[in-house]
């Protein structure tokens, strides 16, 4: 028999759904080694609501430096929940790692690798907040799907 932990993942869209609670898309937990599959699941998600284009796809790629981030930077896991809240599709990844209490959004320069993921979720989304707690950071991004 199984573990009672949680299922990987929960797709609340139709089934269970009651009024007043926001539809969640997906939920899912996280690790390097599941950052593709993971990318594939959040388009899914993303075509779900209705979201497509290039717009989409910046959503997506957004998504995608935060899970990055947090598994580099953040404990090397975390949670993906993918919602959508009205005219938005929000999205939160939280990991568990130490962190910085305000890391910076900010483009570096052209010849250092990496350390572009937040300042790239900024520009490809339409809001990034990042939230730090006690035992670790939530980024939520999000995009108007009108």
């Amino acid at each position: 028999m199984g573990g009672f932990g949680p299922p990987a993942e929960i797709d609340f869209t139709r089934a269970g759904q009651t009024r007043g609670e926001v539809p969640s898309l997906l939920s899912r937990d996280f690790t390097a080694a599941t950052i593709t599959g993971l990318r594939h699941a959040v388009a899914a998600g993303v075509a779900t609501a209705g979201l497509t284009g290039e717009r989409a796809e910046d959503f997506v790629l957004a998504v995608h430096e935060l899970v990055t981030n947090a598994v580099r930077h953040g404990g090397g896991s975390g949670h993906l929940h993918l919602r959508r809240e009205g005219d938005l599709l929000v999205c939160d990844v939280v990991d568990h790692g130490a962190g910085v209490d305000a890391p910076p959004i900010r483009q570096v320069s052209g010849d250092m690798a990496g350390g572009r993921g937040l300042w790239l979720a900024d520009q490809l989304a339409d809001s990034l907040s990042l939230r730090r707690r006690a035992d670790g950071t939530t980024a939520t991004v999000s995009i108007a799907l009108g």
